[in-house]
């Protein structure tokens, strides 16, 4: 039974839970205050309180040993300071340490905090990604969010180091980072952090080990023509110079130019050449340009620069067979590229008019490479905008996942992939500048849906809206318990069909798809998947080309699920310790 202190302030909440004779007949005695339990232990003529569980994984500390006042969990060897609590083992975190009073014979323990949680936290989180430590990382994310700490912060803290800290500059753990990041609307509110933590992991996994990358400065005397900036920077690149590129980009930066006008330099320069590096450069200049969305353009400069080095080493697909022969498509695509100009002008009379969609896909899923390229130009004249011919496309290399057979080797699903999730990346970013330079990524997108027809041979068949049921939300379950099976790919498509065509609610639908990604231990390539596809079904939604895209998402979910899901048992952890769970008691 406790009691309050007398001199209890503002500062302080002493309560009486042991008498002193006790701890130094025992050595250490374990106490409950308000919910709090609470390790006492006798050492060297003094009393010393600290917080019963391990903050690494909670294993109660009262069964530890001390020696010259170092307290070893004997869990995982976690070493604590008893007057402090903390820690020598960066991955174990420090213990809560509570000041003592001695009165009366009666041991008396402050219960008031006597740190800022924020300020820790935001210091734990640092800590998990420069020691690459996914539970610290866990721990920190959830709770920021839970007293209230906007997404956007720990995604930015992210941001920062994985720029900084990876000499190579942008890669897979930022783009998986900002895939989670544009997820969280889809997401319940309770697998928000759970996404984030993936996130930031994932940065942390890219950083280890790495060198960090410098920057360059922007040339001297500031301001400098855009169009001029643009143009070297297209040149360096072209002549794989990146140092000279990077300084083209950060002066551009520096120089006043505009969101539009950056965007317009980078996707100018990467699409110069054909679908460079099977489409990841595009992708991650789109997820570095969401990324700055999020945290207001901050520290532009250093995010835009970490790309420039893959612009400078990727392979073009000009230097590749499967684009030069039997079919040079590289030759098709130059043609096109030349009437762009002439078809976009006689286009915009009839903007806004233009409904031939359907015709269009079913060109583009066909096996002539110069008939898919001129139809996209016909589109272009008969009024389809850049953004919806960009959709048209993107909506295609959807279709391709939808059909792909399980006869075809595992690692074509990769295949049909990069063309989704490359047309994914030219639609979001023509969504955001109206560039017809990058509108050649279109292009290059519907040659690579071309060259990617044999994954449709045979042709894994649509589910139709022939069957309903009566409680779709039913199935949902049934969805989960599919895709903790291995071999459910068609399954799992026959089943979202059935969910939407039924009136399911989509965003229940895309809520529990997004809690089965984070469940699996973290995957680049699914990660892109499901957030380009739920980004095409945010402008689909109530069609049933948005049914596809979401046969697409579940079909490759389902392809590579279950997994050891390693990573989703660490959240977990971190989550009970938060919550206050006696794990080992």
């Amino acid at each position: 039974m406790t009691q309050a202190l007398e001199s209890t302030t503002g500062t302080q909440h002493y309560v009486s839970v042991a008498q002193v004779a006790e701890v130094k007949a025992s050595g250490y005695v374990v106490v409950y205050a308000e919910g709090q339990a609470i390790a006492l232990f006798y050492q060297g003529d003094k009393i010393y309180a600290i917080d019963n569980r391990c903050p690494h994984m909670g294993f109660p500390l009262h069964r530890g040993t001390v020696k010259d006042c170092i307290l070893t969990c004997h869990w995982h060897h976690a070493r604590f300071d008893l007057a402090s609590g903390g820690t020598f083992d960066a991955w174990a975190d420090d213990v809560r340490a509570f000041p003592v009073k001695i009165q009366d014979g009666q041991v008396w323990v402050d219960l008031a905090p006597h740190t800022d949680p924020l300020t820790y936290q935001r210091q734990r989180l640092q800590d998990g990604l420069e020691q690459g430590i996914s539970l610290v990382i866990a721990k920190s994310v959830i709770a920021l969010l839970d007293v209230g700490v906007p997404p956007s912060e720990p995604f930015r803290i992210g941001l920062d180091f994985g720029v900084r800290y990876r000499k190579a500059g942008w890669g897979s753990g930022l783009t998986i980072h900002t895939c989670m990041m544009n997820l969280l609307p889809y997401l319940d509110p309770e697998d928000r952090p759970r996404a984030l933590y993936h996130g930031l992991s994932s940065v942390a996994r890219d950083c280890a080990g790495a060198p960090p990358r410098f920057g360059v400065h922007p040339l001297p005397n500031a301001a400098q023509d855009i169009d001029i900036l643009q143009r070297w920077f297209c040149q360096f690149v072209e002549v794989r110079d990146g140092e000279g590129a990077e300084r083209c980009l950060v002066s551009a930066v520096h120089g006043g130019a505009d969101q539009q006008q950056i965007a317009e330099m980078l996707f100018t320069a990467a699409t110069d050449h054909r679908y460079i590096d099977v489409g990841h450069v595009i992708d991650f200049t789109n997820k570095a340009l969401e990324a700055l969305d999020a945290t207001n353009w901050q520290d532009a400069d250093s995010v835009l620069s970490s790309l420039v080095a893959e612009y400078a080493s990727a392979e073009r697909m000009e230097e590749s067979n499967s684009w030069r022969y039997p079919v040079d498509l590289v030759a098709i695509l130059n043609d096109a590229f030349a009437e762009l100009p002439a078809a976009l002008e006689v286009g915009r009379d009839h903007r806004l008019t233009w409904v031939g969609r359907d015709e269009l896909v079913t060109v583009l899923l066909g096996d002539d490479a110069r008939a898919i390229a001129n139809s996209l130009l016909e589109a272009l004249r008969t009024g389809c905008t850049e953004e919806q011919l960009a959709g048209t496309v993107a909506y295609a290399a959807a279709l391709r996942i939808a059909r792909f057979h399980t006869n075809n080797d595992f690692n074509d699903w990769d295949t049909a992939h990069h063309t989704f999730t490359f047309a994914n990346a030219v639609h979001q970013g023509l969504r955001r500048v109206g560039s017809q330079a990058l509108l050649r990524g279109v292009f290059d997108a519907a040659m690579s849906v071309y060259l990617n027809r044999f994954l449709n041979i045979p042709s894994a068949p649509l589910p139709e809206p022939n069957e309903i049921v009566d409680n779709p939300e039913n199935l949902l379950n049934e969805l989960k318990e599919l895709l903790d099976r291995q071999q459910q790919v068609n399954q799992a498509g026959t089943l979202v069909a059935l969910y939407l065509y039924s009136g399911g609610n989509p965003d229940q639908l895309l809520a529990v798809l997004g809690k089965m990604l984070l469940r699996e231990d973290r995957s680049f390539h699914v990660i892109q998947e499901i957030e380009a596809a739920f980004r095409q079904y945010s402008l689909l939604r109530g069609t049933q080309a948005g049914v596809h895209v979401l046969i697409a998402a579940a079909r490759y979910l389902a392809a590579h699920a279950p997994t050891m899901r390693s990573q989703e048992q660490t959240y977990q952890m971190a989550n009970r310790l938060h919550r206050g769970d006696r794990l080992f008691d």
